[in-house]
């Protein structure tokens, strides 16, 4: 089969896209370790932990929408059940 062309913006094209690829990955990575933490939190009884963790989580979530990592519309919805466990957690009665 004969050696084919190829453009040397294809080639530059595919080499931003694997850093990119390995840069949204790890980005993703550390929101799934922060989701992580803060659900393990949520399952003890430390109120003002989740609290702190939660707002982490929020911001997290913003920025990597902000810099394109993860859709608007998942982030709103993670936030949104986020946001009911903290709200089941300061409902409970001690």
């Amino acid at each position: 089969m004969p050696k084919t062309y190829v453009r040397k913006s294809a080639v530059k094209t595919q080499r931003n896209s694997e850093k990119a690829r390995i840069k949204n990955k790890s980005h993703r990575n550390a929101l799934a370790t922060l989701e992580k933490t803060f659900r393990a939190a949520a399952a003890s009884d430390d109120k003002a932990a989740v609290a702190e963790l939660y707002r982490k989580e929020c911001s997290a979530l913003d920025k990597a929408v902000k810099v394109g990592v993860i859709h608007e519309n998942k982030a709103n919805r993670k936030k949104s059940r986020l946001a009911a466990l903290v709200a089941a957690k300061d409902a409970k009665p001690e």
